[in-house]
């Protein structure tokens, strides 16, 4: 395919993509697995601590090129990890999927079901890449999104907050699946046993789309009797899809709020899009960058397949990582 530069219209100038010999352990899982042990190395737990182990992974690549339903990933890390009596399960919910494990756990910590747990997510996305790189003809192939993936994995540990000065605000999620046949990931059906991504991006990234997230959170904050203004957020993630999508979602975001965006945290530049961890990871390489500063409120917007919007309000003080 040479109609189209590839790094122009996303803005990616680099990806990881995971090694495939087996000894590398960087299936999934294995990404996963290193993910989660780096989470409990940073905070104050160890796994037998953990009440609950949550997974949000699209793509559970396991032994290699092997895709696991059962048994679950959640059980096989809580497992691999040493929290053998966590409660665990996994979710699907396409690139929000992590952001989902992260909705359900601060649920339960908040109704008293569990004090702490786990939420993680390993992406062995750049199959959808392999394929759409045998298949594609041109730029306006469905596939052509599938080039802008990366591989990756992250993992959170969430506990009850004992002030604002460490607390998740509030997370709310929406599915409008009137969309849900705009992006979909299925075996492909020119080469067996690849799998690919088909998406319409013209319609997955026009304004009436990207009016659904600002409406929502107005909506919620209204209920609540705020503005988005009065929520002086210092740093707002996107779902890093491209730099491109980036900025046009934070342009049509301030003219529904009427309101200037805040910093616009991205690291899509040098990871491309990561699929369910992309808002975790931006979020931990600003903390590691040390550039974060304590006490500053964070807003996370899912922006996934299905479709789903929503938002997540968080302020950090301990941004030790």
């Amino acid at each position: 395919m040479g109609d189209a530069d590839i790094e122009k219209i996303t803005g990616i100038t680099e990806r990881r993509v995971y090694d495939p010999e087996p000894a590398a352990g960087e299936d999934s899982f294995g990404m996963a697995l290193a993910a989660a042990r780096d989470a409990l190395e940073s905070s104050r737990y160890e796994a037998a601590d953990l009440d609950i182990v949550i997974s949000g992974s699209i793509t559970r690549f396991k032994d290699g090129s092997r895709f696991t339903f059962e048994p679950s990933f959640a059980a096989m890390l809580a497992r691999e990890l040493g929290a053998p009596s966590a409660i665990h399960f996994d979710v699907s919910n396409a690139c929000a999927g992590m952001m989902t494990g992260v909705w359900l756990l601060d649920r339960m910590i908040r109704s008293g079901a569990v004090r702490r747990g786990l939420v993680v997510s390993g992406e062995q996305a750049s199959r959808v890449a392999q394929s759409a790189a045998r298949e594609m003809t041109d730029s306006y192939d469905p596939q052509f999104a599938s080039l802008s993936v990366g591989d990756s994995a992250a993992a959170v540990v969430l506990d009850a907050s004992v002030d604002d000065a460490d607390r998740i605000h509030y997370i709310e999620l929406m599915t409008c699946s009137e969309y849900s046949h705009l992006c979909m990931g299925m075996p492909s059906d020119r080469t067996p046993g690849g799998i690919s991504l088909y998406t319409d991006n013209k319609k997955m990234h026009n304004r009436d789309r990207l009016k659904l997230w600002p409406r929502f959170h107005q909506d919620h904050l209204a209920k609540r009797g705020r503005t988005f203004a009065a929520e002086e957020f210092d740093h707002v993630i996107q779902h890093q899809v491209g730099t491109r999508f980036i900025e046009y979602v934070n342009r049509t975001a301030e003219v529904e709020f009427g309101t200037p965006m805040p910093d616009s945290l991205s690291v899509v530049e040098r990871y491309g899009n990561t699929a369910t961890t992309s808002h975790f990871l931006t979020l931990c390489e600003h903390l590691r960058s040390g550039d974060a500063r304590p006490g500053a409120t964070y807003l996370l917007v899912p922006a996934a397949s299905g479709v789903v919007t929503g938002a997540l309000s968080a302020t950090l003080t301990n941004v030790g990582v």
